[in-house]
């Protein structure tokens, strides 16, 4: 009887919320469904209801919808510092909400709350377009280094379009976009990751792998995509120092790199000591907060040595 009345009351409260976002059919299926003999106005049956549930994302995601609406993006630029000069090579793009009281929403909130609501193919290519467009006003000449999702694009010509319209109308040079392969353990359909790849070196551009040497399948992926650029993931860089197994890991993904003519981009470095014995093997270019944070001005010379 406690939920019954819990869930009427509610209701109640939201009475003008609930006639807005749903329309009559899906009112009068959740009408169907709370009322039915069986299970009666049960209220933990009501939260599992997919409407139902679709209703308290909408309440309780208010800002991420007005953060989508809005086009509310930006992006953070973090240094990419290159081995042989110590200068910057390029910047990795990290995306931020930005909410209406101007406070920012992170890339993990972000990409939880889209997933939850299937807006992933919209944020994807909403950061991807912030991201040039943020390069572009901050008059960055290096290279810009993108995220993207691979399992939101499900037809490469058709979902990167505007991306590749942006890059064009913001007169980049396209040997200076490199994009960046996020969530590669989740990517099933290895051809489908191939084509979009394929896609984005047909017009011109770069591709890195992120992460790679955090899962098993990610050698397996590396071999068959063969990237311009691999990225080590941050795990295996942080203490490499003190970890024969971390260095020994490191070593044979730069040789197997290496062999086949792929730059290898050591990404978390936080200390002198873990960036000295990276220097020991070898790495192309450098990535961490020992060089600098994410800034939304990006900096333009590194003040520590690499």
């Amino acid at each position: 009887m406690y939920k019954n009345r819990k869930s009427k009351i509610f209701f109640k409260n939201n009475l003008e919320n609930f006639n807005s976002f749903f329309n009559n059919l899906e009112r009068e299926s959740i009408k169907i469904y709370i009322e039915s003999e069986n299970s009666g106005f049960n209220y933990q049956s009501i939260i599992s209801a997919k409407p139902f549930q679709r209703y308290l994302n909408l309440l309780e995601d208010k800002e991420f919808f007005d953060i989508i609406n809005n086009e509310s993006l930006t992006s953070h630029f973090q240094p990419i510092i290159e081995s042989k000069s110590g200068t910057i090579h390029g910047y990795e793009a990290l995306i931020r909400g930005v909410k209406p009281d101007g406070s920012l929403l992170y890339p993990d909130l972000l990409f939880e709350k889209s997933k939850r609501n299937d807006l992933n193919f919209k944020l994807d290519r909403l950061c991807r377009e912030s991201a040039l467009k943020t390069a572009a006003v901050k008059k960055i000449s290096q290279k810009v280094f993108i995220n993207f999702i691979p399992t939101s694009i499900y037809d490469p010509e058709f979902c990167l379009k505007s991306t590749v319209k942006w890059a064009e109308q913001l007169e980049f040079d396209p040997k200076n976009i490199i994009f960046e392969v996020v969530e590669t353990e989740s990517v099933k359909d290895q051809k489908h990751l191939k084509n979009i790849l394929d896609y984005y070196r047909g017009q011109g551009f770069q591709v890195a792998l992120d992460d790679v040497g955090e899962g098993h399948s990610n050698l397996n992926t590396l071999i068959e995509l063969k990237p311009d650029i691999i990225k080590v993931d941050r795990n295996i860089i942080s203490n490499i120092h003190r970890d024969e197994l971390k260095l020994s890991v490191y070593k044979a993904l730069y040789n197997i790199a290496k062999e086949n003519n792929i730059e290898v981009l050591a990404e978390g470095v936080e200390t002198k000591e873990e960036l000295e014995k990276i220097k020991e093997i070898g790495a192309d270019y450098y990535q961490g907060y020992y060089f600098s944070k994410p800034l939304s001005e990006p900096v333009r010379k590194i003040g520590v040595e690499a």
